[in-house]
Formats: C-alpha cells, sequence, structure tokens
C-alpha cells in the first residue's frame, strides 16, 4: 500500500481524516462492521477484537457511548500511521465494487424536523395543527414511520392518497408533486432514560455521528391529509447514504449557527457550535439543480436534540432524525423541487418527479487536516406505485 493511495483516498473525501461507519459484507462473507477508506472499505472486524464489530448492524457499538466510539476511532486511524501499519491492513481492504452495502444501522424512531426558515417560508407549510404557530420559538417537527427508511439506491414508488381534486373520498389518486428534500440525519447512539430533558451541552455524548438524507414528499397528498382523516406522516419514504459520518470528523466544519431573533426559551440555547457547513449538490437524471448548504439551517442539531426530548421522551440507540431540506438564501440554494419550481408542475428549472426520474445528492465539508469530508451518496429513482387498485391513475407532471 503506498503513500499515493492514501493521498487519493484523501483527495476523494474518505481519507482517515473522515472514516465513515457502514455495514458491509465481503465476497463470500457475512455481513459486519467496516469503514470506507478512498475506494475500498476496511473490514473493523479484522483489526479490532469487539464483538460489536462482527454484527450486521452498527447498534451495538453504538449503544457503547462516545468514549467507545473514540477510542474505536482512533485506533483504527492509528492503522494508518506508517507504511508498515498500512501493509498490515491490506489484506483487509475490499474493493467497494465487490462488496454488498446495507443499512448501516436499524431505525428505532424517526422524526422530521423543519429546521430551515426558509424551506418553511417558501412552502408555507406553517406549523402542525394545535402546535407552535411561530417557527422562531422553537423546532418544528413530526414523527415518521421508521420503516419507510430505505438504504440509497432503493427505488421510490410513486405514493397514493387523497386530494382535494380526487372525485370520491374513497377512491385514491398517485401523486402529481413528488419531491425530494436534501437533509441531514442526525443518528443517536447511547440513549437516555424516560424523563430526562437532554440539553444542548449533551449532544455530542448521544449523537453518534450524521448520514446524509433525502426526503421523499407528496405535496398534494401531504396537504389534505389531516382533513381526509388518514394517517400519514410528513415523508413518504427517507432514503439514507451507507456512510454514517462520526461527529469527531466534522470539527473543521463547525460553525456557530444562524442568529436567532427573538431569543429562544433557556432549553435551546447553544453551549457550543453545532452548525455544520456541509455543501450538498441535488442532481435529477444528472444535471444539477441546486447547491445548499447546512451552514444555512436556523435549528442546529443539538437543539432538535433538546427540543426532542424536552418533556422527558427517551432517546434510543437508533433513533434517526432529520434536519428537513436545508434550504438557504439566494438562488441555487434551495433545497427541494418545490422550491424551485414555486408550485408550478410544468417549471422547467426545477419540476416535480416524474416516473423514471432518478434523483441523487451528494454533500461534502471541510476536513480537519484540510482536505474534504465525503457523506457518500443518496440516489433513487421514481417507479410507479406498487398497487393501484381501487384508484386512479394520473400521469406525473
Amino acid at each position: 500500500m503506498t503513500r499515493r493511495w492514501l493521498r487519493d483516498a484523501e483527495t476523494q473525501g474518505f481519507g482517515p481524516d473522515n472514516l465513515p461507519f457502514g455495514i458491509f459484507a465481503p465476497p463470500g462473507g457475512t455481513p459486519r462492521v467496516g469503514v470506507r477508506v478512498g475506494g475500498r472499505v476496511l473490514d473493523v472486524s479484522a483489526i479490532l477484537p469487539d464483538p460489536e464489530f462482527v454484527r450486521p448492524s452498527l447498534n451495538a457499538f453504538m449503544a457503547r457511548g462516545s468514549t467507545a466510539w473514540r477510542a474505536a476511532r482512533s485506533k483504527i486511524g492509528g492503522r494508518f500511521s506508517t507504511a508498515e501499519k498500512r501493509q498490515v491492513l491490506e489484506p483487509h481492504l475490499h474493493p467497494l465494487d465487490q462488496v454488498c452495502l446495507y443499512a448501516p444501522f436499524d431505525v428505532a424512531d424517526l422524526f422530521s424536523f423543519r429546521g430551515s426558515l426558509d424551506y418553511l417560508r417558501a412552502t408555507a407549510t406553517g406549523a402542525p395543527r394545535g402546535g407552535v404557530t411561530d417557527p422562531c420559538f422553537a423546532p418544528q417537527g413530526a414523527h415518521g414511520c421508521s420503516a419507510t427508511v430505505a438504504l440509497s439506491g432503493q427505488p421510490v414508488n410513486r405514493p397514493l392518497g387523497i386530494t382535494r381534486e380526487t372525485v370520491a373520498p374513497s377512491r385514491l389518486t398517485t401523486t402529481t408533486q413528488l419531491d425530494i428534500g436534501a437533509c441531514l440525519g442526525f443518528v443517536v447512539g447511547a440513549g437516555s432514560e424516560m424523563g430526562r430533558q437532554v440539553s444542548t451541552g449533551d449532544f455530542a455524548q448521544h449523537v453518534f455521528g450524521v448520514v446524509l438524507v433525502g426526503e421523499w414528499t407528496a405535496h398534494d397528498l401531504v396537504q389534505d391529509a389531516a382533513p381526509s382523516g388518514t394517517v400519514r406522516t410528513p415523508t413518504v419514504a427517507t432514503s439514507i447514504s451507507p456512510w454514517v459520518v462520526p461527529l469527531d470528523a466534522l470539527g473543521a466544519a463547525r460553525v456557530p449557527g444562524r442568529g436567532q431573533d427573538p431569543p429562544v426559551p433557556r432549553y435551546l440555547r447553544r453551549v457550543a457550535d453545532w452548525g455544520l457547513d456541509v455543501t450538498m449538490d441535488m442532481r435529477v437524471n444528472g444535471a444539477s439543480v441546486a447547491h445548499p448548504s447546512a451552514a444555512s439551517l436556523y435549528w442546529t442539531g443539538d437543539q432538535m436534540l433538546a427540543h426532542l426530548t424536552s418533556n422527558g421522551a427517551p432517546l434510543r440507540t437508533g433513533d434517526l432524525y432529520t434536519s428537513g431540506p436545508v434550504s438557504g438564501p439566494g438562488e441555487g440554494r434551495q433545497a427541494s423541487l418545490l422550491e424551485l419550481t414555486h408550485g408550478r408542475a410544468d417549471d422547467p428549472a426545477g419540476r416535480f418527479l416524474r416516473d423514471g426520474d432518478t434523483v441523487t445528492i451528494t454533500a461534502q465539508a471541510k476536513g480537519l487536516a484540510g482536505g474534504i469530508i465525503n457523506f457518500g451518496e443518496v440516489t433513487a429513482t421514481v417507479t410507479e406505485p406498487v398497487s393501484t387498485s381501487g384508484g386512479q391513475r394520473i400521469a406525473a407532471g
């Protein structure tokens, strides 16, 4: 293994400065924990004896807490310190195109926040019924269905539902306003007890890392969900990257977070800089449509966590909460197609998604050593509904 190989890995954003965790299976092997290094996957179970690394999920490792996370990452990174140590790793590095990737963790609960004021104002989503009406007072969000979380590469079926245009309430139609939002996902590692409020200062003790997320939404169905009496979640699917970037890899990406006015309640006050300057690129069928940055979020990850547990709700290993679309001010900073279309399905600048469209989201941040941190990618292709039995097929915009 040469120094050039390691430099190439760093140039790709998957060097020792990053070491994102995931689950993979080598040829002829079973799923286990790995970290991505350039275009290869390092078998962690082959170099660290902990039993948590031979399991098909990161949950057991994440449950050990922040001390164990940092120790493991330090030991793995130390194996790249000299040429001799790197040579020992060679048999345990598997080319990415020869392994199978799996969902990195088992999702416990799913929560979808709306951390961007620009997204809230542009889409006029407002507050949940019976909730806070001022999005500057506290983060807005909703509980989702964890079964809708899918690994990047899995297709997304166009959803069915009821709209005001539906002829009869009992008939389902296909959405014509299928959208995707570029988001960050915060993965909870260490849980908390029932009745305990997790403060903003305890963010790094509970959140293992960050995963790239694509939230799929059917705007014409969601907006009529409550009046029609159906039980619905804010998103129809949530696509995630195979790689979870540890919080410790994002030290150089941390920023103070957007100024907040009026002053937030005491439990939401920031005590550390947990805004993240992560720049994303959204592509539809290979064409770039926007490049939003998470640095524009009004609510940061530590505040979302504090709000999530403000009523004493416990955290569980594998909980996933998302930022919502990371839209910011300015042209090209929109993180959803609804903002690009301005609600018009025929807008060529950013129309809603049709069957067969492929969406790809990538993200990068600055690394501590001056290089880049790559979050991998989220990609999915829109397909027709699994079944339209009892429903009415409508061509998508």
